[in-house]
């Protein structure tokens, strides 16, 4: 099995939190951990901007990316949400295993 991060940010604390809780009511992630605030400064529309916001990893397999990204838009403020995600190469074999053990009810 792939599993992946998927990361996220949102605008509020509690757009965060109700996008954790729904991806945790579908068994889509094994775990969300929210942090922030954070400082984000970036590009939008040809002009730099600062804004605070909330971080979410989502500990997930790679199959469920899809449904992760259509569950997160419908539920985001952004007009152009982050939703990017990278591998998880290497763990400890017990995180792994209750990772592993955590999506089985899924597929």
């Amino acid at each position: 099995m792939e599993f992946i991060q998927v990361m996220t940010t949102t605008e509020t604390k509690e757009q965060a939190e109700a996008i954790a809780r729904h991806l945790m009511e579908q068994k889509l992630a094994a775990c969300v951990q929210i942090t922030g605030p954070i400082e984000s400064i970036y590009c939008w529309k040809d002009k730099v901007e600062n804004a605070r916001e909330w971080l979410c990893l989502i500990k997930t397999r790679d199959v469920f990316f899809d449904q992760i990204e259509s569950a997160i838009k419908k539920r985001h403020s952004y007009e152009t949400p982050e939703i990017i995600a990278v591998p998880i190469t290497r763990g400890s074999r017990e995180y792994l295993k209750w990772l592993d053990e955590s999506l089985e009810k899924k597929i």
